[in-house]
């Protein structure tokens, strides 16, 4: 018969941080307390040095006889577990960690971390507005109905929804009702709902743009439709020969900032996609991921003003506060909403409701506007400091997709885009290059780095920056 025994009263927990458990069977509570003791050392929950408690303590505090506990000490000092001493009690022995056998096959070398980074993508972190977004979060908490707490509806919190609609009208031109309105977390995952919807469609193909991130094109692939690469120039896609695709049911685009080339998709364009849409009954998936942040030009309107019934707009707080919050919306047709939603699910699992009240009330406070605008300034300073060290550093190379956003693409000559990232990384500067966006059925075009400014810490972006301007053909 096989018993248990465990610590009742916390002694061993409150010393340790660690409880123990002892399987007492033939070798009684001396041999049993002995195996928990040298399984507790042996994995790190009794690290050396450890000061145990004294035989009388332990003892008590087991319900067990005094000589027992002394006897397992005696014992474990013997073999080298404890060491006792007088006046400092019994201690847990300093073990020197056995030797790892080193593994047979060949060995890499271990990657560097790059001292510097502007690969594109991602703003500054460090100028998150953590004390306004503190009192929102308060406000937000303070105000908010009982029933926030639960499951909550899926498309996400009225109160965000309600803002948002208002925010959008007034600083993207999208025409928004709540009720079309669906938060998810990221734009990657509202992608996802759309793929599901659409290909429940029956939709197949959704054309892409022939730069842009992979991932988007990998995650429709999963929802198992197909992205052919739509036609593009210097001035961005060539919306007026969709007429002459055949298959698509859907276009992806970003067309107020194309990412990454990042160029403004021209209003002849604009209005092509919109009649293409209408006369097929297709549908515009518009990624405004950076639509806040112009600098020498008026704000491009959303494509999603023209024809809200078949544009769906997604936008997302992750360049305009941080990404680690989560938080993305789209604004769906009608005929869509309610299939979006039901994809998503029966209740918000992915959209903590806390975050969503407090970044309503963040929006509503007017906290939101003033970051947006200290944030605008602070890019274009460091916009303004790139385009000056290049002047005078490398006055070759030709910058452009500059007007907004958060990233610059570099002309290189041709053939040298490789050597250049591969400099880069021996200067222990992380870049891109344009080909990393390049979809695997568009020709190669052009050399070229797209280079995020926005991140650098300011302590590292004049070194980042100097790295930049050494490696540049």
């Amino acid at each position: 018969m096989v018993e248990s025994w465990a610590t009742s009263s916390g002694t061993l927990a409150e010393v340790f941080g660690v409880d123990l458990h002892v399987e007492v069977g033939a070798g009684g509570l001396r041999a049993g307390l002995m195996d928990a003791l040298r399984e507790a050392v042996r994995g790190g929950r009794l690290a050396p040095g450890a000061r145990l408690p004294s035989s009388r303590s332990l003892a008590a505090d087991l319900g067990v006889a005094r000589n027992t506990v002394a006897d397992a000490y005696a014992e474990l000092v013997a073999e080298g577990w404890l060491t006792a001493r007088q006046g400092s009690g019994t201690r847990v022995a300093q073990r020197t960690a056995p030797r790892r056998p080193q593994p047979s096959g060949p060995r890499h070398p271990a990657r560097r971390t790059p001292a510097y980074s502007l690969i594109a993508g991602s703003p500054d972190l460090a100028s998150f507005p953590r004390a306004e977004w503190l009192k929102a979060s308060r406000r937000a908490l303070t105000a908010a109905p009982h029933e926030a707490f639960g499951y909550g509806d899926p498309r996400g919190r009225i109160e965000l929804r309600t803002v948002l609609a208002d925010y959008l009208a007034r600083a993207r031109g999208v025409h928004a009702d709540p009720e079309r309105i669906v938060v998810c977390a990221g734009f990657v995952h509202g992608l996802m709902l759309l793929g599901r919807v659409l290909r429940a469609r029956r939709v197949r193909e959704i054309g892409v743009e022939s730069y842009g991130l992979d991932v988007h094109r990998d995650l429709l692939a999963r929802a198992g439709l197909r992205t052919p690469p739509l036609p593009f120039d210097e001035h961005g896609t060539l919306t007026g020969e969709l007429g002459e695709a055949k298959g698509l049911g859907a276009v992806l685009l970003t067309p107020a900032h194309q990412f990454p080339v990042g160029v403004a998709l021209p209003p002849e364009r604009r209005a092509a996609v919109v009649d293409w849409a209408r006369a097929t009954d297709g549908l515009i998936l518009e990624d405004d991921y950076d639509g806040e942040f112009r600098y020498d030009r008026q704000p491009v309107g959303a494509l999603q003003g023209l024809d809200p019934e078949h544009v769906v707009y997604l936008g997302t707080a992750s360049k305009s506060l941080a990404p680690g919050l989560r938080l993305a919306w789209m604004v769906l047709p009608e005929r869509l909403a309610g299939e979006v939603a039901e994809a998503k699910g029966d209740v918000d699992w992915s959209c903590g409701a806390l975050d969503q009240l407090t970044l309503a009330e963040f929006i509503a406070s007017g906290a939101y506007d003033r970051h947006v605008r200290g944030m605008r300034l602070r890019y274009r300073r460091r916009r303004d400091q790139l385009v000056a060290a290049l002047a005078e550093r490398a006055p070759e190379v030709r910058v452009s997709g500059i007007a907004a956003g958060l990233h610059a693409v570099l002309e290189l000559p041709v053939g040298t885009e490789r050597a250049v990232i591969q400099a880069a990384a021996w200067q222990g500067l992380a870049l891109q290059g344009l080909s990393a966006f390049r979809h695997p059925r568009t020709p190669a075009a052009r050399d070229a780095l797209v280079v995020g400014y926005a991140a650098p810490a300011d302590s590292g972006w004049a070194g980042a920056l100097d790295a930049l301007c050494r490696v540049l053909p």
